[in-house]
């Protein structure tokens, strides 16, 4: 304690922090690219041609203001498939991680994600696609679940804001990257689609190749027994000069505690109540602001507004490209300003687009 080790390993940015802690953001671009693709795919003619033919013509015939015109079960079965997939698998997700550690979760949810987007890219028959979506979504589930632990238990606290956020990042890369690639694909008339489903390979390879090269969190190393790996890894990302000792106490220390208590006992308790209130409200009332939803099927929004097809594709890359230069903002101001500012000058914001919404279409 004397010689500052204990404020260095949480305030040291070192080379190998950012490394690691990159390669396990780039989880984040599966969920990125794939929320950015089929909405994409799903506007495109020849894909509508080959397994959704109906579909197309009521297109055809259809006023531009006729929303109804991309109603089907089966093509709702298409897109929600990986949604209910990544709910599922986002549920014992948790305890796979916690078996057999973080880095290990994010690689199998990269080849699972590699595998579905395979099978999307040679579908034949609306079946292939189903699957293919299922894997893709256990795939998200996964790595969803076990990058942003990574980052959470690897960053210094000091930076843990930034790095965190360096999640987010890589999915409005995945989201402008997957837009980009569907106004490009759209001009193959026949199998443009398979393309871009097909590139989602990319992402996953990514995810794949970082998880082969990044060590698992010291945390979840501590709470698995394994305290001389954890050390190394925690040399690793404070570097070779720092000690360790202190902070491989303290986890040791938190993960035991953990243990005894047990997590969700732990989390219901009185004081604890205001973190997990934090916790749940946040991410549920982001998603019911229908954000998510806005950017998977924003080109099909567009088209439906009556825009044409290259139009409605590349005013998503317009809007993909505007939640990037957001989120770059953010990771500069997230530390400086604190995330209390940046909750409420985001969601001022999205309330009064809803409203001026709102009265646009009343």
């Amino acid at each position: 304690m004397a010689d500052g080790s204990t404020v260095d390993s949480g305030g040291r940015q070192t080379a190998a922090v950012i490394i690691t802690c990159g390669m396990a953001a780039s989880g984040g671009l599966i969920f990125g690219y794939d929320i950015g693709i089929s909405g994409g795919v799903t506007a495109m003619e020849s894909f509508l041609k080959t397994f959704f033919p109906s579909v197309l013509s009521r297109m055809a015939d259809a006023e531009p203001d006729e929303y109804c015109m991309f109603d089907s079960q089966v093509l709702t079965a298409f897109t929600s498939s990986l949604y209910i997939a990544g709910l599922a698998s986002s549920l014992v997700a948790g305890r796979i991680t916690k078996a057999v550690g973080r880095q290990r979760v994010m690689l199998l949810g990269g080849v699972t994600f590699l595998i579905g987007a395979a099978i999307n890219a040679a579908a034949v028959n609306i079946e292939m696609l189903i699957l293919g979506r299922l894997l893709l979504g256990v795939g998200v589930g996964f790595t969803n679940q076990a990058a942003p632990v990574y980052l959470a238990e690897t960053a210094p606290p000091k930076w843990r804001g930034v790095i965190t956020t360096g999640f987010q990042l890589f999915i409005a890369i995945g989201v402008v990257a997957a837009n980009l690639t569907n106004y490009g694909t759209s001009h193959i008339s026949t199998w443009g689609w398979r393309l871009s489903l097909g590139l989602a390979a990319v992402p996953a390879a990514v995810i794949i190749l970082s998880a082969l090269f990044i060590p698992d969190t010291p945390s979840s190393l501590v709470q698995r027994g394994k305290l001389d790996e954890a050390r190394v890894a925690l040399r690793r990302v404070r570097g070779s000069i720092a000690d360790v000792e202190v902070e491989l106490i303290e986890r040791s220390v938190e993960e035991s505690s953990k243990m005894e208590d047990g997590a969700f006992r732990r989390i219901v308790q009185r004081r604890y109540r205001p973190y997990l209130l934090i916790g749940v409200a946040i991410p549920l009332f982001q998603q019911l602001t229908g954000i998510v939803m806005i950017a998977f099927f924003s080109p099909v929004l567009f088209r439906t507004l009556g825009f044409g097809s290259n139009t409605a594709l590349m005013s998503a890359v317009i809007l993909g490209a505007v939640n990037l230069a957001s989120i770059l903002i953010s990771i500069f101001v997230v530390d400086r300003y604190g995330r209390k500012l940046l909750f409420m000058v985001g969601g001022a914001q999205m309330i009064l687009c809803q409203v001026h919404s709102s009265r646009f279409y009343s």
